[in-house]
């Protein structure tokens, strides 16, 4: 169910530019984003993948990740089918060919279906990019400000034994 408000809303809500987002379909409560409207497309750390074929000839893709940056205690092992393999060009100009899905994406009480890329951000300081197909006409990006919609996600995970 698509609850976003759309373009023709009178007002769009308004994010920061970072925010929790949840990805239910895949198991993950929450990863922290960095609102890209530099960038075309959504990015997804992995550490790895395996793009497959399934015994009904869907191509699909397993991957694994570490939703929380300080946390390598916490993995979570996802599949997902493939919506499409594409070349995507990164910050400094390499070409990389990126499996990419299909989910639906949690922002607060918003709901909305986006296309994430799968690829290895381990360098860098988010695990995902929500890029600007995915803001378009949904939200406004307030750059001076963060974590607007919704709580900490990463309270959703298991605490540290000590």
């Amino acid at each position: 169910m698509d609850s976003s408000p759309n373009a023709e809303s009178p007002r769009l809500p308004i994010i920061g530019w970072r925010e929790w987002i949840a990805l239910p379909e895949l198991g993950i409560p929450g990863v922290k984003a960095k609102i890209d409207t530099g960038a075309r497309s959504s990015a997804l750390h992995t550490h790895d993948y395996e793009v497959y074929d399934a015994d009904d000839g869907e191509k699909r893709v397993r991957f694994h990740l570490h939703p929380l940056r300080d946390r390598e205690d916490v993995e979570l092992s996802c599949d997902a089918a493939v919506s499409d393999l594409r070349e995507v060009k990164d910050s400094g100009g390499h070409a990389e060919l990126r499996p990419f899905i299909l989910v639906n994406a949690g922002l607060g009480e918003f709901s909305w279906p986006i296309e994430l890329s799968l690829t290895n951000r381990e360098g860098m300081r988010f695990r995902m990019l929500l890029g600007r197909a995915a803001v378009k006409g949904r939200f406004l990006v307030d750059s001076s400000r963060s974590y607007l919609l919704g709580g900490i996600l990463s309270k959703r995970y298991p605490a540290v034994p000590r």
